[in-house]
């Protein structure tokens, strides 16, 4: 990824903003985003893939986008299991296409013989449906990861079991490995998974060495903006671009490179990529989940969102405090695929030994660690040498399942 000053990209971010505020067009159902527009003629039809858009509608009434690569560039039909992506916070399903076709997970599952699906979160672009509430509304806002473990991540399960008659395996980066963690530990959606690939795996945060992401944690970044009234957190909007220049004003905060300042020194990034991540990336999430995340970090554990009030907990819970996800429990029989970089500052090499231990009763031969010492956060979807490095590995682990 080539250098970006910060200076430079917040005014990157506010003029994409204004111009998302000219040419974006999002009904409340979704009929209006211009099916010229989607992730199938964006990103794969061009790559010479047949692709096909999917909506699929969570229980409490989000619209989300999915998108299905049924085969490979050969056109054969596909001789493999159903693959679900899942991309991490503040990004799509674009995440797994930012590289050339034989440097990209979705492309090169597909060409593999997989059934490809991709999952796009609510708040994404694509994403922004609901049956009753508007993302002009702090109604459609309201909500954490916990939500995304307890209907987004089920829908698109559910949506892919029948559509496919099959169990599926799951790739997720970043935050898509905590949701999918999490609705693990709950016992949830194993019915449904052949295996799961968690790649950059976010479990605990509280060792996370990211300085720039600490700080926006300590300052309370994400409860000032919802303080503010600003419940979409839309890193290409004024109020999150005033707040990183505030942080990258601070002593000890270098942001003249920000990707590394955020995610560790990747170290296989292809430089030329960075026009095609700021074309499509990142995208919006809700404020509130980016609290659920900082406070994480402060009390490090896996728990639903705090109210910090204990009667709301109550109301929410039936107890004070929120109910913890235990990694413990964990079906010692799902076969699992974990692999991460010693460069990365987010999934932290000791957090990661923390979930490590707690799947330390895992059945030997379902659960594979993969470590990479010379890999960052960013380099799990984007490295030019992800696929001899981490693609093969995670193939041959799916193909054993």
């Amino acid at each position: 990824m080539a250098k970006i000053s910060a200076s430079s990209l917040l005014l990157i971010l506010l003029f994409v903003s204004a111009a998302a505020s000219r040419t974006k067009i999002y009904s409340i159902n979704n009929e209006d985003v211009h099916a010229t527009d989607g992730i199938c003629k964006t990103m794969v039809e061009k790559q010479g893939y047949a692709c096909q858009e999917h909506l699929v509608t969570t229980q409490d009434g989000y619209i989300l986008s999915m998108q299905r690569i049924p085969k490979g560039q050969s056109g054969e039909v596909p001789d493999k299991p159903p693959v679900l992506l899942q991309h991490g916070l503040l990004m799509d399903g674009i995440t797994w296409m930012l590289n050339p076709p034989d440097q990209s997970l979705a492309f090169i599952l597909a060409d593999n013989g997989f059934d490809v699906w991709l999952a796009n979160t609510r708040g994404t672009r694509y994403s922004r449906g609901h049956t009753t509430l508007s993302p002009n509304k702090s109604a459609y806002w309201d909500w954490s990861w916990d939500q995304l473990v307890a209907y987004d991540l089920s829908a698109t399960f559910q949506y892919v079991s029948d559509q496919t008659g099959q169990k599926l395996h799951y790739v997720g980066h970043s935050l898509g490995t905590l949701i999918a963690l999490a609705a693990f530990s709950q016992e949830k959606l194993v019915n449904m998974l052949r295996s799961a690939a968690l790649l950059s795996p976010i479990a605990y945060l509280n060792q996370m060495s990211s300085l720039l992401a600490r700080t926006a944690v300590d300052i309370f970044l994400a409860e000032d903006l919802y303080w503010l009234g600003v419940y979409e957190f839309d890193p290409r909007g004024e109020a999150v671009a005033k707040l990183l220049e505030a942080i990258c004003n601070k002593p000890g905060i270098d942001c003249t490179d920000l990707m590394t300042s955020f995610t560790g020194q990747n170290c296989c990034l292809n430089s030329s990529n960075s026009d095609v991540f700021l074309e499509h990336e990142p995208q919006s999430t809700a404020t509130k989940n980016m609290i659920h995340i900082a406070q994480m970090v402060r009390n490090g554990n896996i728990a639903m969102f705090d109210y910090d009030d204990k009667d709301k907990n109550m109301e929410h819970y039936g107890q004070p405090t929120p109910p913890a996800y235990n990694m413990t429990n964990i079906p010692n029989d799902l076969p699992l695929f974990l692999s991460y970089g010693g460069k990365d500052m987010l999934s932290d090499v000791n957090d990661v030994q923390v979930l490590l231990d707690s799947l330390k009763d895992h059945d030997g031969d379902k659960l594979v660690v993969q470590f990479r010492e010379d890999y960052a956060h960013a380099d799990f979807v984007m490295a030019v040498n992800a696929k001899q490095a981490v693609y093969d590995p995670l193939m041959a682990f799916f193909k054993l399942q």
